[in-house]
């Protein structure tokens, strides 16, 4: 069992950054690939990034890359997403998940969730 809280969300500016954090329990973090989506009102939950339990294998979406850089730091237990260059297209409530392996960039991949953090760009 795992648990995930994410922090960090708020209110920004066209242009800034911003660094999520996801605080996960359990003695087996390190055994999972971790993931972020995000979900807009009125549209699917979208995949955004995942980072593999030791680091050495990370994706992003097409609306990350080149922006937004997922790390972990296992003896934390934490993941993060730090997000720069951000845009109104950005705004949406931001989740944290875990997975055991499979279609990652799928939501069907992730048996843990967070309830979210919102974030919200304006122009």
């Amino acid at each position: 069992q795992v648990q995930l809280v994410e922090s960090g969300g708020g209110l920004v500016q066209s242009g800034d950054s911003l660094r999520l954090s996801c605080a996960a329990s359990g003695r087996t973090f390190s055994s999972y690939f971790m993931g972020w989506f995000r979900q807009a009102p009125g549209k699917e939950r979208e995949f955004v990034a995942f980072i593999s339990g030791s680091g050495g294998n990370i994706a992003y979406g097409e609306s990350a890359k080149g922006r937004f850089t997922i790390s972990r730091d296992n003896a934390k237990n934490t993941v993060h997403l730090q997000m720069n260059g951000l845009e109104p297209e950005d705004t949406a409530v931001y989740y944290c998940a875990a997975s055991s392996g499979g279609k990652l960039v799928a939501v069907s991949a992730y048996s843990y969730w967070g309830q979210g953090t919102q974030v919200t760009v304006s122009s």
